[in-house]
């Protein structure tokens, strides 16, 4: 994962996006991530790489972005929120499949896919899968 800019009025400490360790290094070095995804471009047959992702959380009844981050060569985001911001509550992950499909010079019909869900136990895992193409998807919680 690449972090992609800060969150104006939040550090990096405050969004989890450092590594466990406290040092400067992003967070997909992070191996306990409770908030993982994967993308994989089904009509290609290969990971969705440099898909940009955001994720917000429900607070107050409205949206509050609290992460942000790039899926890396395998498609995946791994470090996107330690233990310690992963809390109950509604969730959106936002995929920028626009641009993603722009470079590598294809049509798609779906800008930019929401997918939202629930999480009442943040102890556990909660890995969300997307299968892409550029004129379907479908998403589901993964292991």
């Amino acid at each position: 994962m690449r972090v992609i800019g800060p969150i104006p009025g939040r550090t990096v400490q405050q969004l989890g996006l450092l590594s466990a360790s406290g040092d400067n290094s992003p967070a997909c070095g992070m191996a306990q991530s409770p908030l993982t995804t994967h993308i994989l471009n089904t009509a290609q047959g290969v990971p969705a790489a440099h898909v940009a992702v955001n994720v917000s959380r429900v607070e107050d009844k409205a949206w509050r972005e609290i992460a942000r981050g790039v899926t890396n060569s395998d498609g995946r985001c791994p470090g996107l929120l330690t233990s310690e911001t992963f809390v109950p509550g509604t969730y959106k992950m936002k995929f920028a499949t626009d641009e993603y499909w722009q470079s590598l010079k294809m049509a798609s019909f779906y800008p930019y896919i929401e997918v939202v869900f629930n999480v009442s136990d943040a102890s556990q895992k909660h890995h969300i899968a997307l299968l892409l193409s550029p004129f379907s998807y479908s998403t589901y919680r993964g292991s």
